[in-house]
């Protein structure tokens, strides 16, 4: 049986002087989230801190079906209850946040998403982006109307196009799963991390095995980059 162990780290970043991102940690059921949220005037902070709160308190016990199902029934309540705040709080109120969930059990993995938050996969030394992006930089880029090179630095690339507590009903998770394999890690990660870091550096980063977390060696690298944005890093590690 894979069993799992994970590390867990977020920051304000160099810049902004709070915390709009909150992150899920349990690997006891196999559970791991990462939501950033958005909306200013503290309203980004209100909708992630709901999401972890959500998914946190599911209980233990479940099967794996079960999980997933708890999963889409908790983020879609919460969809809800994030919309009706914000047309209590006024006519342009926005209370969001992006997700990415992982779930993982019995040598298979599942990932759940909205938003630019992401999950990425190192195999053997390989690593891969899991999730796609929700955002208007990723759709340019899908349609040919600009090349991934210029994605980078984009002046838009902060426009999301699907996030919890969005203007979207129903709320549509995207999800893709997959088998794991023993020694495989994977990072989810707010994109205040992604956007500092390059593959070539969250790669050597995520892959090192001396004795420290390295969450807190990707969090550490980001801000000594000096990060303008929140960022979060949850590390999880499949072991034989």
């Amino acid at each position: 049986m894979v069993q799992f162990r994970s590390w867990a780290e977020s920051n304000p970043g160099s810049v902004r002087s709070h915390n709009e991102d909150n992150f899920v940690d349990r690997p006891d059921i196999g559970l791991w989230a990462v939501a950033d949220g958005a909306g200013g005037h503290d309203a980004g902070e209100v909708a992630s801190a709901m999401i972890a709160e959500t998914l946190a308190s599911i209980p233990s016990g479940l099967s794996a079906s079960e999980m997933l199902a708890q999963v889409r029934l908790r983020i879609a309540a919460t969809h809800q209850a994030l919309r009706d705040e914000a047309a209590r709080r006024g006519p342009r109120s926005i209370i969001a946040s992006t997700l990415v969930v992982l779930l993982a059990r019995d040598g298979h993995f599942a990932c759940l998403w909205a938003g630019d938050s992401r999950i990425y996969l190192l195999r053997d030394g390989q690593l891969a982006q899991v999730t796609r992006d929700h955002s208007l930089v990723q759709e340019l880029v899908d349609s040919g109307a600009i090349s991934p090179e210029e994605a980078e630095g984009h002046p838009r690339a902060n426009v999301i196009t699907r996030a919890v507590g969005a203007d979207c009903d129903p709320l549509e998770l995207e999800k893709i799963s997959g088998r794991v394999q023993a020694g495989d890690r994977f990072l989810l990660c707010s994109d205040g991390l992604n956007k500092t870091l390059s593959d070539l550096e969250l790669a050597g980063l995520l892959g090192g095995y001396d004795a420290s977390s390295p969450s807190l060696r990707l969090i550490e690298t980001a801000l000594s980059r000096h990060a303008t944005d929140n960022v979060t890093a949850i590390t999880v590690e499949a072991l034989g």
